[in-house]
């Protein structure tokens, strides 16, 4: 069998106590090291021992280069924008509010702003494009009252603006004019000159100084504001470098998509360049059939020691580097891991990307995922052992431990350690919820042994504790193993599914459709649109047989699902369906589709195709 390409991780110890009421205990036995009081120090450090490094690059929109800013621009930019964001008066009570994609200014804005002790918060750009009343951006700003706003340009976000945000409160913008509010420009705000207030302003920021605020992606309801403090950041940093030995070792390399108001990007990948004196290369594409050409494009130059995708990004990858095989060579000419996250990995996906670096370079590449949770800044479990199927979820981080309590046939993850968060941002109710009686966080999850019994092999995601129902035979259904398992067996034809069935006798499910699968199925697929595409009878038979095939593999009512209905109306931001990363909210969509559910029940077993007339309830 072909090996692992050598990739220097972690040497773990894990151990386990099992209290008398079935609760389980999980921790790695070597304790976390000690880690700095704020990612500046880290800056700093880089600064003056790698002055020149790039630590960031993007794209210049009028050449095609990369625009770079090195470690030593960077301490300078930050003590220069700390002093601008300090003299309009923001603080913890009036943090930056951040409305816009990845970039330069972005970063350098957010990291000025934790250098002086002012938080800042990184909104999804779709909550102040999709109006017109923009519900999420008002819910934000409500929360956390900015003091001022960082925009790329105001042009796109110039409605949201004017209809959420006070004309007192000021815009800084790289481009762009906004009649109302009084308006600074970028260059401006990057020439003010340090002050001695920002300098007695950095000295002051502590461990437990708040750093941001990120909000949930709204799975379970409307967004909350997760306070991370410095000390989360940093920590975090820590168990990651911990895990990630090789990056002590060599400067990691990111070409990375991924947005940073969601905390696997905008927490980890960000700052793991940061912590470990790495380059990251802002990647504008994103895993849409439009987006993936520039992430592709990007992938040509560069070619990261560490690469992080959701699976339908790493399907249109696989997809690309079959037809060209230079590009293969140079994503894994120096990929030390790659990580899945965002959803569970189809099979083919995984034995793909496997198939491809042994192609590629002789060997087999890490393929990992982990777990974690805006509250958890995210890092804090990893799988870093070779697996034969993927969803091991892995181990704790050093620092953390893990509390599995029992909840009917379920184990319930609860975690604890410097990385959690102390709660939400004014709002006592619900971060006391938040927490057990010995302050462990309640994620929500539940997980099943890797091998039962044994922690130090991992354990397997099991579902969310909220989403699972029952019958009316009275049977449990654990709702995220069944996704998982049905989108792995529709071959691609599906990015993700909605369980139905609860008070039915049978279960169904409205699936997520993922167009690359359906047009290789159908002669010039691709022109089609979606309701024609999805209505042809080439793919409505092929839904059909593999949807047959499942059924078939059950064990029972509470993994037979023989009815499905294809959603051609795209799920609605704005309801709550549907983050703007891509994760489904089940009991969103299950609420806000009751007529097409009744219809899936209507008749017998089969693949139904959903109308827009049909979706409307």
């Amino acid at each position: 069998m072909t090996g692992v390409r050598p990739v220097k991780l972690w040497d773990a110890d894990v151990r386990q106590e099992t209290r008398a009421d079935g609760t389980i205990l999980v921790w790695q036995a070597e304790p976390l090291g000690p880690y700095p009081r704020c990612l500046s120090d880290r800056i700093d450090h880089w600064a003056e021992v790698a002055p020149d490094r790039t630590w960031m690059a993007e794209r210049d929109d009028v050449g095609g280069g990369w625009r770079t800013v090195s470690f030593g621009e960077l301490a300078q930019l930050q003590r220069r924008v700390g002093s601008a964001l300090l003299e309009l008066g923001l603080s913890a009570e009036r943090p930056l509010l951040i409305l816009s994609a990845n970039s330069l200014n972005h970063a350098i804005a957010a990291l000025a702003a934790q250098h002086v002790g002012i938080p800042s918060a990184a909104i999804a750009p779709a909550y102040a494009l999709h109006g017109p009343d923009f519900p999420k951006l008002a819910d934000i700003v409500g929360q956390i009252t900015p003091g001022a706003i960082y925009v790329e340009d105001t042009g796109p976000f110039g409605p949201a603006i004017a209809k959420v945000i006070d004309p007192s409160v000021p815009v800084i913008a790289t481009t762009g004019t906004l009649d109302g509010y009084r308006v600074l420009s970028w260059d401006s705000v990057t020439a003010t000159a340090p002050t001695p207030e920002a300098e007695a302003a950095a000295a002051a920021v502590m461990p437990d100084t708040v750093a941001k605020f990120l909000f949930t992606s709204g799975t379970t309801g409307s967004p909350k504001a997760v306070i991370t403090t410095h000390r989360m950041l940093c920590a975090n940093m820590e168990m990651v470098q911990d895990c990630y030995a090789f990056m002590k070792d060599e400067p990691p390399v990111f070409v990375d998509w991924a947005p940073w108001n969601h905390v696997a990007s905008g927490n980890k990948v960000f700052n793991m360049a940061l912590y470990s004196g790495g380059t990251f290369y802002i990647d504008r594409g994103n895993p849409s059939p439009k987006g993936i050409a520039e992430t592709i494009r990007n992938l040509r130059e560069i070619g990261p020691t560490w690469y992080f995708n959701v699976p339908v990004g790493y399907d249109a990858l696989i997809d690309a580097m079959e037809k060209e095989p230079a590009l293969a060579e140079t994503f894994f000419s120096r990929l030390r891991l790659m990580m899945y996250a965002g959803a569970g990995m189809a099979g083919h996906t995984w034995e793909g990307l496997k198939a491809l670096s042994v192609r590629t370079t002789g060997a087999r590449t890490l393929l990992t995922t982990g777990l974690g949770a805006t509250e958890t800044a995210p890092f804090a479990l990893k799988c870093t052992e070779e697996q034969e199927v993927p969803g091991n979820i892995g181990i704790p981080a050093k620092g953390v431990t893990i509390k599995l309590v029992p909840v009917g046939e379920k184990l319930e993850m609860r975690l604890k350690g410097p990385l959690v968060t102390p709660g939400y941002w004014r709002n006592p109710a619900l971060t006391a919820a938040a927490f057990d009686e010995e302050g462990f966080y309640r994620l929500g999850d539940a997980v099943r042994f890797a091998v039962p019994g044994d922690a130090s092999k991992g354990f397997f995601f099991d579902g969310r504790i909220a989403e699972n129902f029952k019958l009316n035979t009275g049977t449990w259904v654990a709702v995220g193993a069944l996704r998982a398992a049905l989108v792995d067996a529709l071959g691609g034809l599906a990015r993700d599914a909605v369980i139905t069935g609860e008070g039915q006798d049978v279960l169904g499910a409205l699936l997520v459709p993922s167009r690359a699968a359906a047009e290789a199925l159908v002669p010039e697929g691709a022109g089609l649109d979606d309701a024609a595409l999805w209505a042809h009878p080439g793919v409505v038979a092929e839904l059909q047989a593999r949807l047959t095939r499942f059924a078939a593999r059950a064990t029972g009512s509470s993994t037979r699902i023989d009815r499905a209905l294809v959603l051609t109306d795209p799920l609605d931001l704005n309801a709550g369906e549907v983050t703007d990363k891509g994760s489904v909210n089940q009991r969103a969509v299950l609420g806000h589709r009751k007529a097409l559910v009744a219809r899936l029940y209507e008749g017998g077993p089969g693949v139904l195709l959903a109308t827009p007339q049909h979706e409307a309830n």
